[in-house]
């Protein structure tokens, strides 16, 4: 069956406002394994923080790797200033055998790693060896002598080439057997690790290079870091020699918060891409002045307290970090220090007044939530001192009282009327906005959004929200923060890298609740990185030259969800095709984003009033054999956003537009 549209777009009535790039944002989180899979370091545990996972003392991801019988492994104090614990390993000389650790990882070839081993020992051990291995064969990877001449602690650094990729290497660091002999008693045989980490040769700002590559093309504008984590998150403690910093507790998620990827490391990242970074300060467990010091250290001249500590880290430029964020979802009990809506708006004007203090030239945002019982207070009582209001927009089966036994088809449709409701929220806080005009001047940034199916912690099989269906969602999402592109000028798509919701870039076979019970490398194919049909999405709209949008009208056929239970919004007659259009302020580049969110294909035509067409067009499409379609390990390139060229006359006639799919039509042409 195929369905009609009519579809106009008045090109002489641009908008007077212009669309802020900020508007496809994304956002990195220390939550879960966003920082492992993002970061080049193939390695956990390489400060040995965790506890031991087995009979011996032997921290976390290690195990023991020996074949004497009395070789002895125990967990120490760290080396001083160094945080996690010290892994001490005894071997006899009586035994004759080789003696260390080992840890199963995935590793990329023929590829270069830099190798670094925080080490002493007893005065006999003259050789370390560090070795990757094919853990099924045995072949040897690649290998390195480190030369131990000290018997105080002492960095070491190597490097290491690996020969081919391997998904089921395993990297041993340890005594060789054929060590010289010695008399054993109390102080002999005894090796310390105090850290051991390999890092990609190629990183990029630490990161993995086919990160900061698929990165780059998303073209993100701004790139914000916050989330759970960051309201116990204490910025000094992610600044400084990194083997110096403290292994600190993610209290948010568990497991331990990357003391890799601080506040220096996160800017690196941000300038590789070259996008405005946004911080969100601890206003949970931290205070104004911790949140004023942070402003100082990225912001502040090499003779100010904390621009000298930047200085003394190696940057002695200020950062200029300029969007500053208050407060993350404090109105959620999962949050450290939620409070009620009139304590956190006492909260944000003592931290606002703080940080104003230390860089007057900040632009500050301020938690707010589309329930306006919270957004009122906090704009009674600091409107005048913020600049943006948060909303995070997270749309599943929840609203609907849907769950896995619903009929796919409406689970389907639920998940593509994300527009409506954030179309809904947006309404109601512009309004509290603007009832005022002491904060009629606050606009909107949208830090959180993505499609999230419910139950999420329990989830086999199938990752529905990184369907085509979920694309299709969050391109029709996407329409509607442009068309409210004069109030919301700030986005933030959730997540970057793996994590919770699994991101728009996936890292290797496993994230969070994906594929329950399953470990890393069942696939055999841990390291491929590729991105989700969500990814196509971003990517695309991007890269698009957009500057103005202008108005759009459409007449074509419709859908209802079947909801379960009340919604704030209606759900009968939803357009299925969801428009949004714009030019580019040369004024001769039209694009018309069309999402077809219906279950059968369109014949459109398209009429650009007032607007001198070429005889070509370009028409971009992201499309798949149905909704549950995926991007994965075994298809990375299911769904890739595709272009062809039409002829513009076509358009008159109708062109064709696939059930659950997303287009962009860039024409050329003046006014």
């Amino acid at each position: 069956m195929t369905n009609k549209a009519n579809i106009t777009v008045d090109c002489a009535g641009a908008s007077r406002h212009a669309v802020n790039p900020f508007l496809f944002g994304h956002f990195v989180e220390d939550i879960r394994d966003h920082m492992e899979a993002m970061l080049a370091f193939p390695l956990k545990d390489m400060d040995f923080e965790s506890e031991s996972e087995t009979k011996r003392e032997i921290s976390g991801s290690w195990q023991a790797y020996t074949n004497g019988r009395n070789t002895k492994y125990a967990l120490e104090a760290p080396a001083p200033k160094h945080s996690g614990r010290a892994q001490r390993i005894r071997l006899l000389s009586d035994d004759e055998a080789y003696a260390g650790i080992a840890q199963k990882t995935a590793l990329q070839g023929p590829a270069d790693y830099k190798v670094k081993v925080v080490a002493r020992a007893s005065i006999e051990l003259k050789r370390l060896v560090v070795e990757a291995v094919d853990r099924h064969t045995e072949e040897t990877l690649g290998s390195v002598v480190i030369e131990l001449d000290s018997h105080n602690w002492r960095e070491y650094e190597a490097d290491l080439a690996v020969s081919r990729a391997c998904a089921d290497a395993e990297l041993r660091v340890y005594i060789p057997g054929d060590h010289p002999r010695w008399s054993d008693h109390v102080s002999t045989g005894m090796l310390w690790l105090d850290h051991v980490s390999l890092l990609a040769a190629d990183n990029i700002a630490l990161v993995k290079r086919e990160v900061v590559d698929m990165t780059r093309e998303l073209n993100a504008g701004m790139m914000r870091l916050a989330g759970n984590y960051i309201s116990a998150y204490h910025w000094e403690h992610g600044v400084g020699p990194v083997l110096e910093r403290p292994v600190m507790y993610n209290e948010a998620w568990g497991g331990w918060t990357s003391k890799y990827f601080g506040t220096d490391e996160f800017i690196a990242f941000c300038r590789e891409l070259q996008v405005e970074p946004l911080i969100c300060v601890n206003d949970g467990s931290g205070t104004p002045e911790e949140a004023a010091a942070w402003i100082e250290y990225c912001n502040g001249a090499a003779d100010t307290p904390m621009g000298a500590l930047r200085a003394a880290n190696g940057y002695p430029e200020p950062y200029g970090v300029k969007y500053w964020e208050i407060g993350n979802e404090v109105w959620g009990g999962w949050q450290v220090g939620t409070c009620s809506a009139e304590e956190f708006a006492a909260r944000t004007v003592s931290f606002a007044q703080a940080m104003k203090a230390a860089d007057p030239s900040i632009v500050l945002l301020a938690c707010g939530h589309y329930d306006q019982a919270w957004n009122k207070p906090v704009l009674e009582q600091a409107g005048e001192l913020i600049d943006y209001l948060t909303l995070h927009i997270y749309h599943g089966y929840g609203p609907f009282g849907m769950n896995r036994s619903t009929p796919s088809d409406d689970r389907y449709k639920a998940i593509a009327a994300y527009p409506e409701f954030t179309r809904h929220y947006l309404r109601e806080t512009t309004d509290s906005i603007k009832a005022n005009p002491k904060h009629a001047h606050v606009k909107i940034a949208i830090t959180e959004y993505n499609t999230m199916y419910y139950p999420n912690t329990i989830r086999k099989g199938l990752p529905n929200e990184h369907t085509l269906g979920a694309a299709v969602a969050n391109a029709a999402n996407l329409n509607e923060m442009l068309r409210s592109s004069d109030m919301v000028h700030i986005g933030s798509f959730s997540d970057l890298v793996n994590g919770w919701l699994g991101g728009c870039i996936r890292v290797g076979d496993y994230y969070a609740d994906q594929y329950c019970g399953k470990e890393s490398g069942w696939s055999n194919r841990p390291l491929d990185v590729y991105g989700t049909p969500t990814y196509e999405v971003m990517k695309l709209y991007a890269n698009r030259d957009l500057k103005h949008m202008l108005p759009v009208q459409a007449d074509c056929a419709t859908f209802a969800v079947p909801a379960l239970k009340e919604t704030p919004v209606e759900l009968n007659g939803l357009p299925e095709l969801d428009i949004a259009a714009g030019v580019n302020g040369a004024g001769d580049t039209v694009t018309v984003f069309i999402v077809n969110r219906g279950l059968n294909e369109v014949n459109a035509v398209l009429d650009l009033a007032d607007f001198e067409a070429a005889g070509e067009m370009v028409l971009y499409e992201i499309t798949g054999e149905g909704y549950d379609e995926i991007n994965s390990v075994f298809e990375p390139e299911n769904i890739m956003s595709k272009s062809r060229t039409v002829q513009t006359a076509e358009w008159k006639q109708g062109v064709p537009l696939r059930p659950s799919s997303i287009y962009a039509a860039v024409f050329q042409g003046k006014v």
